[in-house]
């Protein structure tokens, strides 16, 4: 138990002193919550000490909590809101006149309430229907005066709430599409020149399934770049600041084209990994052309690390395609000579390989056409 309170603490610790020394997630969540504080403060100062609402509650719990992690969401979370209050408070107060009676209206109310809470396009916030329909009945505040400020206050919230989003620091979400683009060919190339180093000699099932979890580990990091990049194009919705603010340090993230190219690149390396780990059950496995298929990975690998956008890393990228070009052409003159006792495996490397350097040759023009 200590040592878990001991780890927990240190990476509190960790994410503390990231917030305060380098930009990134850490940073984020800490602007975000000072900025949902401070919109609650100031929809209390309006709402309860200077205008003196009698719901005055509402204001500071609205606007706390559309401070959303992007401006289109703190809209849409408004929307959201203000349609589960209105329709929360009205069916509370209609059960409250149908019945005159407390219980009899939550019998009647909550279900409708709960029920409207679990529809998918309100979201989270369908939870507030029946708390907006509790309040209603627990306070005996279904009056139209009342009704009319409990909506009053919560679109004030609302306003502010978005309003201090959009315009104080408003979140963008690129960093992370960034460093993922940069992750991918780093971890890719690693992968391959581990591979390249692991078949120069003979290698075990224990080293394939290892180096078949690092494949399956690039393919989970391109789901994460789709995420990311929907995240990335939401933040810049309905974004008055990131024009002024962040366009102009950070780059725009790649064509959504560049996610696919990838996807299959990460599918063929997992496709070499997994026949790697098959043929390693086979007797006197490497499949008997180490000299080969090892300098084809490690030219692939040298083609993804040549990656910082100078002319002579494009011109390295360029040679060492052509390496990994030519040593799959030997490969494949040595499965098309018929001697080959593990050509089962070795052709489905030799077709793995070639769909491999096809997508590595896009990658590299498209690195041309960026110079």
């Amino acid at each position: 138990m200590s040592n878990a309170l001991t780890r927990e603490a240190a990476a509190v610790g960790r994410s503390v002193r990231r917030c305060f020394t380098e930009s990134g997630p850490e940073r984020d969540s800490a602007v975000q919550a000072l900025k949902a504080a401070g919109a609650a403060l100031l929809a209390w100062a309006l709402a309860g000490w200077w205008w003196n609402a009698p719901m005055a509650l509402l204001a500071p719990w609205t606007a706390l909590f559309l401070v959303q992690s992007t401006v289109y969401r703190s809209l849409l979370t408004a929307l959201q809101q203000v349609v589960v209050v209105v329709v929360g408070t009205l069916l509370a107060t209609g059960a409250l006149a149908l019945t005159h009676d407390t219980m009899a209206a939550m019998a009647l109310a909550l279900p409708l309430t709960v029920l409207l809470g679990t529809y998918a396009r309100l979201g989270t916030q369908g939870l507030y229907a029946p708390t907006a329909a509790l309040f209603v009945l627990a306070y005996g505040s279904s009056s139209g005066f009342d009704i009319l400020h409990r909506l009053l206050e919560t679109l004030l919230g609302a306003a502010i709430g978005i309003a201090v989003n959009a315009s104080v620091l408003p979140p963008v979400h690129s960093g992370r599409v960034h460093r993922l683009r940069a992750r991918l060919p780093r971890d890719s190339a690693r992968l391959l020149h581990e591979v390249a180093d692991g078949i120069g000699t003979s290698y075990d099932q224990e080293q394939a399934r290892g180096w078949y979890d690092g494949a399956v580990r690039l393919a989970d990091m391109v789901t994460e770049l789709r995420t990311a990049r929907r995240w990335s194009d939401e933040s810049h919705r309905f974004n008055p600041g990131r024009r002024l603010r962040r366009s102009a340090a950070v780059p725009p993230p790649p064509a959504a084209e560049w996610d696919f190219t990838w996807d299959r690149i990460t599918e063929h390396i997992r496709a070499i990994t997994r026949s790697l780990s098959e043929a390693a059950s086979l007797p006197e496995s490497a499949l008997g052309v180490p000299g080969l298929l090892s300098p084809l990975l490690r030219a692939a690998g040298d083609v993804l690390a040549c990656r910082n956008g100078s002319a002579d890393e494009h011109r390295r990228a360029h040679e060492a395609l052509k390496a990994a070009v030519a040593a799959h052409g030997r490969l494949a003159s040595v499965l098309a000579d018929g001697r080959q006792g593990a050509a089962p495996a070795l052709g489905g490397l030799t077709a793995d390989t070639e769909r491999l350097l096809d997508d590595l040759t896009t990658v590299v023009d498209s690195w041309d056409d960026e110079t």
